[in-house]
């Protein structure tokens, strides 16, 4: 049975109100639900996002960090202006956003906090060996970006960590089917489901 901390929701709300000023497309329930994971995940490791874009969840996650101790965040992101729009629709380019990152993390005082991975996820998993508690995929949306994701970073999921998928019941075909394809049917997963449009569950192999 895992204890919540007493004080945990005056600092999702602390978290949510450091992130306030910060653009991004995550409602403040979704926002809540990630803060509340990265206090009460059963599991050890490192809290990762795939997808900055300015720093909303990073915000969040960071400041639930710092108040618990649970290290600092890896945030990966190329910060390159790319944004995937959804099915059949083509990609389009935005400005580069790692200034507007970089202030939003200074601005919520969480800098250091938060371990900067400008890069694409394929680059930094390339060197990737630490267990993962949190993985926060809100990156690529594409089909075989998203399954590239998971493919890459899943595989150092610690026993009881957490999975996440942003804008799965969304216009967006890639977290959606991987999240069916691999983890609903998969045995590996146990607890699972949604809050708004995140999709999450509960890596639990050894209870298959």
């Amino acid at each position: 049975m895992i204890r919540l901390p007493e004080d945990i929701n005056q600092n999702i709300e602390a978290a949510l109100k450091n992130a306030h000023s910060v653009p991004g497309f995550l409602a403040d329930n979704e926002l809540r639900f990630l803060g509340a994971l990265a206090a009460i995940v059963p599991a050890l490791g490192a809290v990762v996002e795939i997808g900055s874009f300015k720093g909303k969840s990073t915000v969040v996650l960071a400041s639930i960090a710092a108040r618990y101790g649970l290290g600092q965040v890896v945030a990966i992101d190329p910060h390159a202006g790319l944004s995937y729009l959804g099915n059949h629709v083509a990609p389009v380019y935005q400005n580069p956003t790692f200034s507007e990152f970089l202030a939003s993390l200074k601005a919520a005082r969480v800098e250091e906090n938060v371990e900067v991975r400008r890069d694409f996820s394929r680059n930094v998993a390339a060197e990737w060996n630490r267990p993962i508690r949190l993985l926060w995929i809100d990156g690529d949306h594409s089909y075989p970006g998203c399954k590239q994701d998971f493919d890459l970073f899943s595989p150092y999921l610690s026993e009881g960590a957490v999975i996440a998928f942003h804008d799965s019941l969304n216009a967006f075909e890639g977290p959606i089917r991987v999240f069916v394809e691999e983890i609903l049917r998969s045995d590996r997963f146990g607890p699972s489901g949604f809050v708004h449009s995140i999709a999450w569950s509960q890596y639990r192999p050894s209870r298959r």
